[in-house]
């Protein structure tokens, strides 16, 4: 059961995200790509923020595929329940808290305002780290195969490709309690990292931009695989979209080149 615990700093963490997707405003409009699994009369396309905010609301988007299209991997009831109930709980407490937010400074009353700073940053991880969840999986994954620019980036940041993926896994299993595992490219260094984030919002780097992120808290996994993380997490690198992956990287490397000037 998800546990609205916060720490000061995540609503900082949350905002130093944001302010980078907004600047980085062409990271998400990408090509489209059909496949069998897809929504019918639906082309799947790299666009991870589509339909997340709509009209002055951030909204729950529809999934860029079948809910049973990741079978046998991941079952069609976990990933109904996964997007229907928990993703959208997130959605709603982000519009909760910028809602409040609104009513205290209309009122110019800040007594709750750290408890709503935090419930902003903890639903508003929560909100972006999910849509991009979505997007991270692919049914049937690319059958292995990482497009060739993305594996050199593999390479330059972690010695290779194989090494990279077992470090990505490595360290999603071994997320304290709730979290997520997410490979994200740093601007300074202009090369990939692998982090740990603990609930939605704590353990980041300033200024990262997540290309691939996997879900390992219990509601991600547990109807099928229990307390068996490990085995989530194997069958989440078989899903992955590496393909996904190196649009993302290619859009943020743009970005931080058009910021350096």
């Amino acid at each position: 059961m998800d546990e609205l615990i916060f720490s000061r700093r995540g609503v900082l963490k949350f905002a130093a995200a944001a302010a980078i997707s907004g600047t980085a405003g062409r990271l998400f409009a990408e090509t489209n790509i059909i496949n069998n699994n897809i929504r019918k009369d639906k082309i799947m396309d790299m666009n991870s923020f589509a339909g997340a905010y709509e009209n002055g609301q951030y909204t729950l988007p529809e999934l860029p595929y079948e809910y049973d299209a990741l079978e046998p991997l991941y079952d069609e009831e976990t990933v109904r329940i996964h997007h229907d109930k928990h993703h959208a709980k997130y959605v709603k407490g982000f519009n909760e808290a910028l809602s409040k937010l609104e009513s205290a400074r209309k009122s110019n009353d800040y007594t709750q305002i750290q408890a709503i700073s935090n419930a902003l940053a903890f639903n508003g991880s929560g909100h972006i780290l999910h849509t991009l969840f979505w997007h991270s999986m692919k049914p049937g994954g690319n059958e292995g195969k990482i497009p060739s620019d993305f594996k050199t980036a593999l390479d330059e940041s972690f010695g290779s490709s194989n090494a990279a993926m077992q470090q990505f896994a490595a360290a999603s299993k071994a997320v304290e309690s709730n979290g997520w595992g997410i490979l994200a490219f740093e601007p300074v260094s202009q090369k990939l990292l692998i982090l740990q984030c603990e609930k939605h919002q704590n353990l980041t780097i300033w200024g990262v931009v997540p290309v691939l992120v996997c879900d390992v808290w219990e509601h991600a996994h547990y109807l099928k695989f229990q307390n068996d993380r490990a085995k989530w997490v194997d069958n989440f690198m078989k899903l992955a979209n590496w393909e996904f992956a190196a649009h993302r990287l290619e859009e943020a490397r743009s970005a931080s080149a058009a910021l350096r000037g």
